[in-house]
């Protein structure tokens, strides 16, 4: 009786859901669809991938894969993290040897690249015979040298008169005699001192010189010979319009604790030259040197720039020293450049650089003699410490080595 009454009890309930069910169909089939709703205004309802709601719908669509991300994985974030941190190189400051005595330890590179002039000459002038084909290879090897036209009439003048008066003719006389006039005519009486400290104050060198000479190069390897010789020094750097200088200065600077006095790229130069001298003379150091922009002799305006820089320094101190960087190996072309150069800013010293590379040791006569002023300084190689300073006598004992 009792599974009777449930059966009777599930029956009704299922009758119950199909009744139901029936109704809600019925209902569904007789109703109105609803009319679509009307888009809103100012908004645009084609489709879109990541950044691309922000392109117009005429143009190619990217793909998923093209679409950048702002969402950066941990290890590249870390990674993107790392390659904005400065990479600049930290300096351990250095402590160059002294000066004296440097261009005899750099002889044998000069030696060797004037090997022929010495020995040419020795070798021709210890002949038993010296006849007038012995004298025009004399002169030949001479001009070759870029020693100039008078210079090398002046010196054979000397050396015939010499060798037919005293009949010198075995390789140790002939030497000696060499070097005698070689000596006269280096002139080891000039004053071939780079000036430190005037008065109390800072000695201003400008050092100036045509593009590719090794000027920039050659101001800081200057920093170090004035450091070695126990000076404070502090560059400035108002070579502005060449995007690398500064930088290239201010390596040389950290690297023997010289203080660098730079500008914005492009700016004015001569404004720069202003603030070093300044810095320098409040600080009271010994020297101030200030490395300019490379120009061509024959550009004027450029030309009288360098002028100007030179005036505007002088408002507020004397300039002692005006370096002229000439590269030996260009030889008689060096002299057109060293003359203009001496027109517009009274060169007072001249830096040779590249000497170990040419076969021309004669320029250094033929510079002297052109301007009236000293070589000061001689590049003898691309090391930190290869400008040495400028000795008359080890020159010449090189030459003929």
């Amino acid at each position: 009786m009792e599974s009777l009454t449930w059966y009777v009890v599930i029956a009704v309930v299922l009758l119950g859901f199909v009744i139901g069910a029936g109704i809600a169909l019925m209902r569904g089939r007789g109703s109105t669809p609803s009319a679509p709703s009307k888009p809103r205004p100012g908004i645009d309802y084609a489709p879109g991938v990541g950044d691309d709601d922000s392109v117009p719908r005429d143009t190619p669509r990217r793909s998923v894969t093209d679409v950048a991300t702002n969402v950066l994985d941990e290890p590249e974030a870390e990674a993107d993290a790392a390659d904005a941190v400065s990479t600049e190189a930290v300096w351990e400051v250095e402590a160059p040897e002294p000066t004296k005595g440097r261009l005899h330890r750099l002889r044998e590179r000069l030696a060797r690249s004037n090997n022929a002039l010495g020995k040419g000459l020795l070798s021709l002038l210890a002949r038993d015979d010296v006849d007038e084909d012995t004298w025009e290879q004399v002169e030949e090897i001479l001009l070759t040298a870029d020693l100039g036209v008078a210079a090398t009439t002046e010196l054979m003048d000397r050396l015939r008169s010499r060798i037919q008066v005293e009949g010198a003719r075995d390789a140790e006389s002939v030497r000696s005699l060499l070097r005698d006039e070689l000596l006269a005519l280096v002139d080891p009486t000039m004053d071939r001192t780079v000036q430190t400290k005037v008065n109390g104050r800072p000695a201003v060198i400008l050092v100036v010189g045509v593009n590719g000479t090794g000027k920039t190069t050659t101001s800081g390897k200057l920093a170090r010979v004035l450091v070695a010789d126990g000076r404070t020094v502090l560059l400035g750097a108002a070579d502005t319009f060449r995007a690398a200088a500064a930088e290239q200065l201010q390596t040389w600077g950290d690297r023997v604790g010289a203080v660098v006095v730079r500008g914005p790229e492009g700016g004015d130069p001569a404004s720069v030259a202003f603030e070093a001298v300044e810095v320098a003379g409040n600080a009271g150091l010994d020297a101030v040197v200030v490395d300019t922009a490379g120009r061509l002799h024959t550009k004027m305006g450029l030309m009288d720039e360098l002028g100007k820089v030179k005036r505007v320094v002088e408002k507020n101190s004397q300039v002692d020293e005006v370096l002229l960087v000439l590269d030996a190996t260009t030889g008689q072309n060096g002299l057109v450049q060293a003359r203009v150069f001496a027109e517009v800013v009274d060169v007072t010293g001249i830096v040779l650089t590249k000497l170990d590379g040419t076969a021309k040791g004669g320029i250094v006569v033929s510079v002297q003699r052109e301007l009236g002023v000293p070589v000061k300084l001689v590049g003898l190689g691309e090391g930190p410490d290869d400008l040495a300073p400028f000795e008359a006598e080890e020159f010449v004992d090189a030459l003929l080595a």
